[in-house]
Formats: C-alpha cells, structure tokens, sequence
C-alpha cells in the first residue's frame, strides 16, 4: 500500500542517516533566546537552514521581523495545492535555552550532535528542533511517495517561545488570513510514557509570582536583637505554609478548578505517569487528595515555590536579615481565571494574618490554560491515524502539564488544536546533556508519515 511505503521512506531517512544530518546541522546553530548576542544565529537558523530545507519540498517561505522590538523573527511556509482541500497549519520552535556549555558532561557538548546507544545529544534535539525535524521529515516521505500531499500546509516557526514568545500574539492577530487553516497540528513537549504515542490538546496556564517580606532597613546582630526583632524568613515561610497543606493541597479557593468534567476523567482514566529511565518516581501522597496522579498534572492546578531568599545563602552572618522573598509559580487549568491568581493569593494572606506579604505577578513565565474536549472529531482522527500506524493504545491527554502559547493558535486564530509529541519526561530538556531518544524519533516519524498521508485521503474533519 502507498500508505505503508510512505512510512517506510520516513524509517529509511532514520535508518540512513538523513535524520541525523538534518538535526546535526540545526543543533550545531547556537540558537539562545536568551542570549541577546544570538540574534544573528535566530535569523541563520530561520533564512539560512529551515527556509531551504522547505523550499526543496515545495514551499514558498518568507521572514517576518516581530513586531516587538529586539525579539526573533518568524517564518511563515505554506504549500497550497488545492483551496478546497483541507488546510493544515504546523508550529515549532528553532530557539532554545542557553547552552550551558561548562554543565555537560565529558564527551558532550550542546552545538554538538552526538548518539550514543539509544540517546542522540544535544541542546534542542528534544525541545525543538528534533521534534519539528521529525515533521518535516514525514512531509518528506509522503511527498516522495506520492508526489504530492493531498492537502494543504502551513508552517508557523518562531525564535522566542523560550523567552515567552514575544510577538506572537500580535503577529498571528494581524496575519490572520496569512495562517488561516481548519486545525492545528503540531508537536512539543513529552509523551505520557516513552513508548506510547500521545496527544495533548492544551496546556496548563502558568503564572510566577514573587512573594516579599520588606521590615526594615539593614541587618541587626542576631544576638542584641534575637527575639525583639521579627524575622523576614520565619514570617515568609509561615505565609507560605497557610497557600498549601503539608501535602501540597492547595487551600487559596480561587486556585482550585470547580470540578473534573467528565470527557477531561474519561480522558485520564487508567492513564500512568512514566518519565522513563532515570526520571524521578511519583510521590503518591502529593498533591490534591483523592485524585490520581494523571489528574494531578492534567486535570488540576499545581503549586510550587521555586526560590527562596532570606539572607545571604552563599555567606551567612550572624544579623537578622531585613527582607526575605520567594519566587513562587502557579500551574493551573481551564476553569481558574488567570486575571485573578495574583489577587485572590493577596487576599488569602491578608485573610490569614500576613499583609506583610507582598505579592506581584512576574514579567516572566505566564500562558494562559487552554483545553479542546477530548471528543473533539479532530482529535479522534488524530488518535485514529496514530493507531492504525502504532497498532497500540494512544493516550489522550486534555492538556500538557506544563505551558506552551497554545492560546495563540486557540484563541487568536480559532483553531482546534492537536499536539503529538515526540520527546519523554526525562529528557533534560531545560538541563545539561538534552537528549532526544532515537527509538522515540523513529516510532514519531512513522506516526506522523501515517498523519501526513491521512490528511490526503478522504474523511478529513471539516
């Protein structure tokens, strides 16, 4: 069958090596968002690596500045057969987090790619260029079997979604008929469980916020003053035990979604969190009691406090500190409304005796939550094309744990939206020694060659 010679051109570009030269080419570009010096390399990353790549599989491609000053630019790709053929837009990433270059360790180095048994090293490999790599490879397999898609294509690729995705927003509200397309399919982030295809339909919101206690001016000796003096750090860390239980339940009213609807609880019913080899095993007794550990993370909203200063940690004196803070972060779902998480938290503290407490909503580390219902007819043709090419049990998950800026594509641009992801929990994405696993790479360009011939065929959702 043509369908299964399409997904055996995707396993020959694995097997042959050409999986890996396009993805050695792409890691080797020092693509850092975060790194104000890499402006250069966004731009080559964009006009001098993927614009190519696209143009020889029928392409027209274009460079767009973002609207926001200093940040990376985009690229738009279509390739249009047919305007009465179903119109599919793809998304990726081409930044990544800085580099860490002293962190990784012996015989590894993050511009470089390296396999080494089942892992294929480098920054970016899982978060984003592999997974793109891997889409774009699959478009490769079915246009050389068929010659043509059989639908239409377009491909949104930006260079800030490490630094929040600057301009995205306002680029896609303003290019609304350049991205026009009847759904969203694209990949990021990890599978449920390493060997079991997946698909997400949003993401959880996040919002950070920091959280200070400010008494006084200066340190005071702790032995003239021990005991007069109320302690920064003691008040701060007894305001933060009242946001949750010793077991992470999370008590501010606001924060917690009405319920679990039942599509969301069907979706996660029997589903098990795996990060694979060397990830970390989950705390049973954490978390929002009575529920299980996949409507934890998928389901319901999550509480972390991510820095804590009181002090000088690195040099202690012996003086009572005059400020102390935190940096805190509120992972939460459809049903919170974000508008309010910084407030309602300020108002919780106030109810609880420390108005002392200051709470302000970061710049950084916010996207709305996002969810499409599980039965949406676009997410079961997904599962559907996944199944018949895996021939195993994809997992539905109504939302990924962590944040992408999926509203952009929900919300700005209307569309349902599907992600198929193609990485693993423990793949140290945000880390020293990011690796992307080859087994995975290879089962996900099967698994998308399969997408991208179905998309050609009869029975598309309209």
């Amino acid at each position: 069958m043509s369908r299964d010679r399409a997904i055996a051109n995707a396993e020959r570009y694995f097997d042959e090596g050409g999986f890996f030269a396009d993805l050695a080419r792409r890691v080797a570009i020092p693509t850092e968002s975060q790194n104000p010096e890499r402006g250069a390399d966004l731009a080559r990353y964009l006009d001098g690596e993927i614009m190519p790549s696209l143009e020889r599989l029928g392409f027209r491609s274009r460079v767009f500045e973002n609207p926001v000053a200093g940040a990376g630019p985009f690229l738009v790709a279509e390739r249009k057969e047919d305007p009465d053929l179903v119109t599919v837009l793809s998304y990726g990433h081409g930044d990544v987090i800085r580099g860490q270059d002293a962190s990784w360790r012996a015989g590894l180095k993050p511009w470089e790619l390296k396999r080494e048994g089942e892992r294929l090293y480098g920054r970016g490999t899982a978060d984003n260029k592999g997974q793109h790599t891997i889409n774009l490879g699959a478009v490769a397999a079915v246009l050389a079997t068929r010659g043509r898609l059989g639908f239409n294509l377009k491909i949104l690729l930006e260079t800030g979604e490490e630094v929040g995705s600057p301009g995205l927003k306002e680029f896609c509200d303003r290019n609304k008929s350049l991205l026009k397309a009847d759904v969203l399919i694209a990949s990021d982030g990890p599978r449920l469980q390493p060997d079991r295809p997946t698909v997400f339909l949003g993401t959880r919101g996040a919002l950070n916020m920091d959280l200070v206690v400010d008494l006084r001016e200066g340190g005071h000796h702790s032995g003239n003053w021990g005991g007069l003096l109320a302690n920064p750090g003691i008040v701060l860390a007894h305001a933060l035990a009242t946001i949750t239980g010793p077991k992470g339940k999370i008590k501010v009213k606001e924060w917690r979604p009405d319920s679990l609807t039942p599509s969301v609880r069907e979706a996660l019913a029997g589903l098990e969190i795996d990060g694979g080899e060397g990830g970390p095993a989950v705390d049973a007794d954490w978390g929002e009691p009575d529920l299980t550990p996949a409507e934890r993370v998928f389901g319901w909203s999550s509480f972390e406090v991510l820095a804590f200063v009181c002090g000088d940690p690195a040099k202690p004196v012996n003086a009572i500190p005059p400020r102390a803070s935190a940096h805190v972060q509120l992972r939460y779902v459809v049903g919170v409304d974000p508008a309010d998480i910084a407030p309602a938290l300020q108002r919780h503290l106030e109810d609880a005796g420390f108005p002392m407490v200051k709470v302000t909503a970061a710049r950084e580390g916010f996207f709305p939550a996002t969810r499409l219902d599980p039965k949406h007819p676009w997410v079961v043709w997904v599962k559907n094309s996944l199944e018949k090419t895996s021939r195993k049990p994809t997992a539905v998950l109504p939302n990924l744990g962590g944040s992408l800026p999926n509203d952009v594509f929900s919300e700005t641009l209307g569309l349902p939206t599907v992600w198929i992801p193609h990485s693993y929990a423990s793949c140290s994405q945000h880390a020293p020694n990011e690796h992307l696993l080859a087994p995975i790479a290879r089962e996900a360009l099967r698994l998308m060659a399969g997408v991208m011939w179905d998309l050609g065929e009869p029975g598309t959702p309209r």
